[in-house]
């Protein structure tokens, strides 16, 4: 595995390097090339010796401008954003709104430390129409969910607030390591509608992708989705999910579950000076990771199951 993984992305970068434009050849199947950053996490505030928050404006803008250097269907930033303070939006945000290419958010925990009366206003101000949503490249579904829709940051509504409190009572039984107020948790709403999204894009013959901020999977328990359980045994009915990406978790961290790669990208905000993010290709049959600063490079097969 790790011999295939340095081909693999041997061949990638040296695929990137040596392309300046996006073709398609007749009658086939165009790449998908990516723009992931995790964690910005920006904030007018000292630095800790693990949070650098003043440097981040600096670091997105050198990896909006890598990203622009490269074709690329889409960016996305895998949730906070900010790190608090409405007003850290408007530094952060002109920055990310200069890539070139089109653009997504997922909403983090953070992206919610603001004032109680502005909570309703974040999706808006990171140009959310909706908080969890989906859209379609070429053969892909991809799917963009809300882990703060069940949370003590983001439940805002009296119905998701009671759902919230509901939700964490009856996990507080078991005590799970995750059990965390900085965690949070899927409705049963989005679940359904997750459901419906998996089954238009098996109607469709999409492969499936996920982004969310919170991870599901992997060697660290502490960060995952309150309900992630409830989660998998949903998405392990489905043979066309290809991956779930996430951040959150800024050490960064990896798993595989039935053909699905399950990977955290590392946080920006973590390191003084050194970036993390990632340029991701994704072939007919593998997922090529170009990391930059600290997010390591890799290759990772699409299996067919």
């Amino acid at each position: 595995m790790a011999l295939l993984q340095k081909t693999i992305t041997a061949l990638f970068i040296t695929t990137l390097i040596g392309c300046g434009s996006k073709k398609t050849k007749p009658d086939s199947k165009q790449d998908l090339a990516i723009g992931i950053i995790a964690d910005c996490q920006y904030c007018h505030c000292e630095a800790t010796p693990s949070r650098f928050y003043k440097n981040s404006p600096a670091k997105l803008q050198n990896a909006v401008d890598s990203l622009n250097s490269s074709p690329l269907d889409y960016a996305i930033h895998l949730g906070d954003f900010i790190d608090r303070d409405f007003s850290s939006f408007d530094t952060v945000g002109p920055i990310w709104n200069t890539l070139k290419t089109k653009k997504y958010q997922v909403l983090g925990n953070h992206d919610f430390s603001v004032a109680d009366s502005l909570k309703p206003l974040v999706p808006q101000k990171m140009n959310l129409k909706q908080r969890y949503y989906s859209f379609v490249e070429q053969d892909w579904r991809f799917i963009v969910l809300d882990g703060n829709d069940l949370s003590y940051q983001g439940a805002i509504t009296p119905e998701k607030i009671a759902q919230t409190d509901s939700l964490f009572t009856l996990l507080s039984k078991s005590n799970p390591p995750n059990l965390q107020t900085w965690n949070g948790g899927l409705s049963q709403e989005q679940l359904e509608w997750v459901e419906s999204e998996l089954k238009l894009a098996l109607e469709n013959n999409e492969n499936v992708g996920f982004y969310c901020h919170f991870p599901v999977l992997g060697e660290d328990k502490v960060h995952r989705l309150w309900n992630s359980p409830q989660f998998l045994s949903l998405i392990d009915q489905y043979s066309n999910v290809k991956f779930y990406f996430n951040g959150h978790n800024h050490n960064g961290d990896y798993a595989e579950r039935h053909g699905v790669h399950y990977l955290t990208f590392k946080g920006m905000v973590d390191t003084e000076s050194t970036s993390a993010f990632a340029k991701v290709r994704i072939t007919t049959d593998s997922i090529l990771v170009h990391g930059h600063g600290r997010e390591p490079s890799r290759g990772l097969k699409i299996s067919v199951r």
